[in-house]
């Protein structure tokens, strides 16, 4: 079964235009990627579990905050890999540089024995709109299209 992923695009409006919040996700493997790496806050979810729940568990699993608001259903969207990605948008704010993720264990470096904690996200930011069509994974980006479409009515 392809795997599916629930989260949250969060934006604000400011004196510079519409600001989306995206992810960088951490551990070695995406240290030194930086444009088409960038995520909105999401991650997997039970095929029993509602993906709205999942969605806000996630939020607050990699930002340390959680999420509250008027909630806009998007449409899915598919990865390269094959993974659904179900989002909601919601207006807010939150402190880039106060961030608390959770974190994984993997073997580091690979056949060497050792395990190795990393932390889930490394780095939050917000973006303008086109920059952050840059950062984001390529195929998220219809997720900020359309949350822009929706804020020019």
């Amino acid at each position: 079964m392809p795997k599916q992923s629930a989260g949250i695009l969060l934006y604000r409006k400011s004196a510079k235009g519409l600001q989306v919040f995206l992810v960088h996700p951490g551990g070695p493997f995406f240290k030194n990627k930086d444009e088409g790496s960038w995520s909105v806050p999401k991650g997997e979810y039970l095929p029993d579990e509602d993906p709205l729940m999942a969605a806000k568990r996630e939020f607050q699993e990699e930002t340390g905050s959680e999420i509250a608001g008027n909630l806009i259903a998007l449409n899915p969207i598919k990865q390269k890999g094959g993974k659904t990605v179900l989002a909601w948008a919601v207006e807010g704010s939150i402190d880039q540089g106060n961030i608390k993720s959770n974190t994984f264990e993997i073997e580091w470096p690979p056949r060497s024995g050792k395990k190795q904690t990393f932390d889930e996200i490394d780095r939050a930011e917000w973006f303008d709109i086109a920059t952050a069509k840059i950062k984001i994974n390529p195929a998220q980006a219809a997720l900020i299209d359309e949350l822009a479409a929706i804020n020019n009515h």
